[in-house]
């Protein structure tokens, strides 16, 4: 009966034991877990490129197609439109042409009119950008026009001189450059080609087109 016993309470702590086990480790050291499903869950990723390529900040609205096809690659400031030279002029008004050519323009500009009233400057810038487009007469760009040997007293050899960015009127001939460059107002001297101070006495063989200020312009 005793033996019967301590047979019974053998049993016992065998069965015990193997309920209050720990469950079995993995190599790292935690708990094997089993998963239901072997599919990766979906995060979801914003848009982080417009349209361009470009990054979009936080808080930023991506533009339509319209705003980037009406965007385009112009760097230079939009202005309002008017008929009025002097406006124009004021809202272009800066210390830096932008460009090398748009400096050689200004440049242009400056050293020929730079006393003469807005009109005659921008007959000058006209003449200089005129001759750009004379189909090989003269060279195709604005420094090329400068440059053209004798033509331009100002300028000797390879450099141009060097003007003040200070100077309120080299921020007038920027300003009648970029509306030339970019043709936003005609002039009286029309498609002139040349033009000299009113002193000088020209033996040309040229239409006199205009006289503005200072210059006559001739064809």
């Amino acid at each position: 009966m005793l033996a019967s016993f301590r047979s019974a309470l053998l049993m016992v702590a065998a069965l015990a034991a193997t309920i209050i086990a720990p469950a079995k480790a993995g190599p790292s050291g935690e708990p094997l877990l089993v998963t239901t499903s072997a599919s990766t869950p979906e995060v979801s990723v914003p848009s982080l490129l417009d349209p361009n390529g470009e990054p979009i900040l936080s808080g930023q609205q991506q533009p339509s197609n319209d705003q980037v096809q009406e965007n385009g690659d112009d760097e230079l400031p939009a202005i309002k439109p008017t008929e009025n030279l002097a406006e124009m002029v004021a809202q272009l008004r800066t210390a830096e042409a932008g460009s090398h050519q748009l400096d050689c323009l200004a440049t242009g500009i400056y050293f020929e009119s730079k006393s003469e009233p807005l009109a005659g400057q921008l007959a000058v810038g006209k003449v200089i950008a005129n001759r750009t487009k004379s189909g090989g007469r003269f060279p195709d760009t604005y420094c090329g026009v400068l440059f053209q040997r004798g033509q331009f007293s100002f300028v000797h050899g390879h450099a141009l001189p060097s003007v003040s960015h200070a100077n309120k009127q080299w921020q007038t001939a920027v300003a009648v450059a970029k509306i030339v460059d970019r043709n936003l107002k005609d002039s009286e001297a029309g498609d002139a080609l040349f033009f000299h101070a009113r002193y000088v006495t020209a033996s040309w063989h040229a239409k006199r087109v205009a006289s503005i200020g200072n210059h006559i312009f001739y064809r």
